[in-house]
């Protein structure tokens, strides 16, 4: 029964998490900058790969920007792990992976990595417990899926967690 309890506080935590993630993406697309920072701790951590000139979501949280000059607006959102990763992207010259931690106990996100025109897979690099005993694909856990950008020659990176 304690296993059934761990799975269900799990995924409620992991529910949760996702929520916050998805609120903070309204809140941005509504430029309600008052309630985005609602949701991020006050020492973030951030860190960014791709085009210097495309830093657009740092420069909305930092109050560099106070109008969103470029509309973020995820196609998918997924737990993985201990992170959020957000997924969009706006044709051929616009694909980003954002990949968020939210402390399960204040609920705020605290660390935040943007990959812009970037291809990602995230893996587990942890060894494996005795009760998994099938890892898929060596411990990948996200790959990035733009299905309209399939053919485009993008830099790609591996993030391990």
């Amino acid at each position: 029964m304690e296993g059934t309890t761990n799975n269900v506080e799990t995924s409620m935590a992991e529910r949760n998490q996702e929520a916050i993630v998805k609120a903070l993406y309204k809140a941005l697309a509504n430029d309600e900058m008052e309630n985005v920072a609602k949701y991020l701790a006050s020492d973030l951590e951030y860190w960014f790969h791709g085009p210097p000139k495309c830093q657009h979501m740092v420069r909305l949280l930092t109050g560099e920007s106070s109008k969103a000059t470029f509309k973020f607006e995820p196609r998918s959102v997924e737990v993985v792990g201990d992170c959020v990763i957000a997924e969009g992207w706006e044709g051929a010259p616009a694909y980003w992976v954002h990949v968020w931690t939210v402390s399960v106990k204040d609920g705020l996100i605290t660390q935040f990595r943007e990959y812009f025109n970037t291809w990602l897979t995230v893996k587990d690099l942890r060894p494996p417990r005795w009760e998994i005993r099938v890892r898929h694909e060596r411990n990948t856990l996200w790959q990035s899926q733009p299905r309209d950008l399939a053919r485009r020659s993008l830099p790609s990176l591996l993030l391990t967690i």
